[in-house]
């Protein structure tokens, strides 16, 4: 089991390192008292479904926190596989974060309501772990998008598998799908519907794919549509999008919605990509 303790300057950007793993597939927890992760980590061990899990533990355990690193020395002599992502983000910058949320930090109270100090010693109390963390991100003056691309090159093997990619058909009667983030109109193209031997199949079956497809403007479509997909699936990706909704229409979304659907599915798996393909008309 892959053990992340994610750590790090109060307001650098921990919630959305979290938010990253979750989306890659990471058993995720905020805001553990470090005295708990020993225990938990075994619980998971006894749990063969959990393979990846990522858990935050950072100044608001208070007093707690401090024994955070004899807790991960423990569980290594246990011969648990843990690691340590530290995020950070420098003093000037976090301070303004704070004055533009208005979030307290932990340490407020602790320190006479005096931010500044707040600051001041959290960075003092971090910093030994920040030299013994596995890995490390500055997030200073890391956009969101750039910030997550960090992460998914740290985490995952295949970054492509980072944005789960949704081909779906439907039938413009029925209405277009909310949910989409591009849509193709494709009743310009042969239609089944009018043969009397495929008007009961759908685009799943192979005599109607090609069918649709023995036309010089099914074929031309395809191959601008490839083309315009190759260029825009990696902008998104680096975009840090996690799920894109490619819908294709016809008029009732049996036939030629669902031929290409189904063509784009298998053109975006082949090039590995985390793909499925949704009918949402076509038993209608």
């Amino acid at each position: 089991m892959e053990f992340i303790i994610v750590t790090g300057i109060s307001g650098s950007g921990k919630s959305s390192a979290v938010k990253v793993l979750e989306d890659i597939g990471y058993f995720c927890i905020d805001n553990m008292p470090p005295q708990l992760i020993p225990k938990f980590a075994e619980l998971c061990g006894e749990n063969s479904s959990i393979k990846k899990v990522a858990i935050v533990v950072d100044i608001r355990g208070g007093e707690l926190f401090l024994q955070f690193w004899q807790n991960v020395i423990e569980m290594r002599e246990n011969g648990m596989n843990v690691k340590i992502l530290f995020i950070y983000a420098d003093k000037d910058v976090i301070r303004k974060r704070y004055k533009e949320t208005r979030r307290k930090h932990p340490l407020y109270d602790v320190c006479g309501g005096d931010m500044d100090k707040a600051i001041d010693n959290e960075y003092e109390i971090l910093m030994p772990i920040r030299e013994k963390a596995d890995y490390y991100i500055d997030s200073t003056y890391t956009s969101t998008a750039k910030f997550k691309e960090n992460m998914l090159k740290m985490f995952m093997t295949n970054i492509s598998d980072s944005m789960v990619i949704s081909c779906l058909s439907f039938g413009f009667k029925y209405g277009v799908p909310d949910e989409a983030d591009l849509v193709f109109d494709v009743r310009f193209l042969p239609n089944p519907f009018y043969v009397p031997e495929l008007k009961n199949k759908t685009g799943e079956d192979k005599d109607v794919r090609d069918y649709v497809m023995n036309s010089e403007i099914s074929v031309t479509f395809k191959n601008k549509l490839f083309d315009m997909i190759d260029f825009l699936v990696p902008k998104y990706i680096s975009e840090g999008k996690s799920q894109l909704v490619i819908a294709f229409g016809c008029t009732g979304g049996k036939h030629r919605s669902v031929t290409f659907a189904e063509m784009t599915n298998e053109y975006l798996a082949d090039k590995g990509y985390n793909v499925h393909v949704l009918h949402r008309d076509s038993q209608k």
